[in-house]
């Protein structure tokens, strides 16, 4: 199957913090693919440098085939990112922020069949600052998918939602990578990794200390469950306490 992200001895500082370190993966088409680790252990540095928008002190990166540092344009129109923090004007409502977000590319999906699909179809009129949390997130989504992207770039795309708003946006994740889009995430939900990831990378201080599936992270720890091996691999917390709790 096509690789569509190739990351080879990814190498990236600011100062004397180093960054990244040698870090290593690809993805193929169709694949989701979990970016793990704590705050500060190198997630965003590893996905701008993928982006194009940073650029590494060495190694080399390729998003479907082309260097993201002189391929920005062409990358632009096949690629979707929506990031947590994503911030836009409270004034602004939802169609009209999609019809902007669909001038900015060449060929585009419609929006509103984008908007209806993501159970938004009557939320076109309201401002997008009066959306709930569950909303604003899957608005997020739609945003990432209007220029029809092949890979998409998704950053911890559940926080504070709700149980119900979450199994909703991991049933959507599911039926993109059933269209072939590959998808590159972050997030803090072990249960969410569990469901959506075919493999993970987990990240400390900069370095890969796992890579591989889900289920061969949980075989390689003590325990028997994801979150838990997760806490084992980065050492965020005393495991033995929460594997206890």
């Amino acid at each position: 199957m096509e690789t569509t992200i190739k990351v080879e001895n990814l190498c990236k500082t600011y100062g004397p913090l180093s960054a990244v370190e040698n870090v290593t993966f690809s993805i193929r088409r169709g694949e989701v693919f979990g970016l793990l680790g704590a705050n500060g252990a190198g997630k965003s540095t590893t996905i701008e440098c993928i982006l194009g928008t940073a650029r590494q002190d060495s190694g080399t990166v390729s998003l479907l085939g082309m260097n993201p540092q002189t391929d920005r344009k062409r990358l632009f129109e096949r690629v979707g990112v929506q990031f947590q923090e994503a911030s836009y004007q409270d004034k602004i409502k939802v169609a009209e922020l999609c019809e902007a977000t669909a001038s900015l590319y060449k060929t585009c999906l419609d929006p509103r069949t984008l908007l209806d699909q993501f159970g938004l179809s009557d939320k076109g009129k309201s401002l997008v600052s009066e959306l709930s949390g569950g909303q604003k997130q899957r608005l997020f989504i739609v945003l990432a998918l209007i220029p029809d992207p092949e890979v998409v770039f998704l950053d911890e795309l559940t926080t504070g939602l709700d149980a119900k708003a979450r199994r909703e946006v991991w049933k959507i994740l599911s039926e993109l990578k059933a269209n072939g889009k590959t998808i590159l995430m972050t997030s803090h939900f072990m249960d969410e990794v569990e469901v959506l990831c075919d493999n993970i990378m987990i990240l400390k201080n900069g370095k890969s200390i796992f890579s591989g599936t889900v289920q061969a992270a949980i075989a390689a720890s003590p325990y028997e469950k994801l979150e838990d091996a997760y806490l084992w691999y980065t050492e965020e917390e005393n495991v033995h306490e929460h594997a206890s709790l």
